[in-house]
């Protein structure tokens, strides 16, 4: 599981409940026909907005947000030079085991194609596909947040409009006016909560999580065409070191420093 976004989950939530917790009781902000209205309005309105079948993935939406598995991109490196100095030494037909058993899906695939002698130019494009479509579905998914995290609140003020309604009908008795003010407002909160908390943070770490795995799909790209050309591991390396920020590159350096100094000591 994702730390971050589950740590920002517990917190936003943990807060709330802390403040409202220290001004007064819970059970005053818990009202079953509010929350119904915020969770059915909304629901029905991504209905109404999109396909089914893309509604049905929702769940699976949520869960490449908070189950999302870090890849490190200096592992991949370090699996593309190592094949870069297999095929150097031994031909592209040294890597189809590779080809087979890589557990990484795009890496494997692009391994397949570059053993099996496809044209740097077409297996570029195949691969560049893959990318597109990655993106395609995650730009829907951050769609389908996104849109939630707009209906919420809207379906919080109509909930909030039909409480003001009935507190209204109710003016001849003055002892109703208050409580009814303060549940019409519930409706409110929770569609601000929802889309505040839980909606538009999932659809925003969704769309960090998509640049990041489309890069690395980028980096596998180049990786693969730089073996498939004959470039030496060392070359390969550096272009692919190119894709990692300055201060990672950094890192890395100085732990590589360290290690060709314990050698010679």
């Amino acid at each position: 599981m994702d730390i971050a976004t589950l740590l920002g989950l517990l917190c936003g939530f943990g807060i709330l409940v802390w403040a409202v917790a220290t001004g007064g009781s819970l059970g005053q902000f818990f009202h079953l026909p509010s929350l119904a209205i915020v969770l059915g309005g909304t629901l029905a309105a991504v209905l109404a907005n999109f396909p089914l079948p893309r509604v049905r993935k929702m769940s699976a939406v949520v869960r490449k947000t908070l189950f999302h598995r870090h890849q490190d991109p200096q592992v991949i490196i370090d699996k593309l030079v190592s094949c870069a100095e297999r095929a150097r030494k031994d031909g592209m037909l040294a890597l189809e085991e590779d080809s087979e058993t890589e557990r990484d899906e795009f890496l494997r695939k692009g391994l397949r194609l570059a053993v099996d002698g496809t044209d740097p130019q077409l297996l570029e494009k195949i691969l560049d596909t893959d990318i597109a479509q990655l993106e395609a579905r995650h730009r829907e998914g951050r769609k389908l947040l996104e849109a939630a995290g707009m209906f919420a609140p809207a379906f919080g003020m109509i909930g909030t409009l039909i409480g003001l309604i009935r507190m209204l009908s109710h003016m001849d008795r003055p002892e109703m006016i208050g409580p009814g003010m303060s549940i019409a407002l519930i409706t409110t909160f929770y569609g601000a909560l929802l889309a505040n908390v839980v909606f538009l943070p999932l659809a925003g770490k969704l769309g960090a999580r998509s640049e990041e795995e489309v890069l690395l799909r980028e980096m596998i790209i180049d990786g693969v065409l730089a073996i498939q050309s004959g470039d030496s591991p060392r070359i390969v390396a550096e272009k692919l070191r190119s894709y990692l920020t300055p201060d990672v590159r950094r890192r890395l350096e100085g732990e590589r420093e360290q290690r060709l100094h314990r050698r010679a000591a």
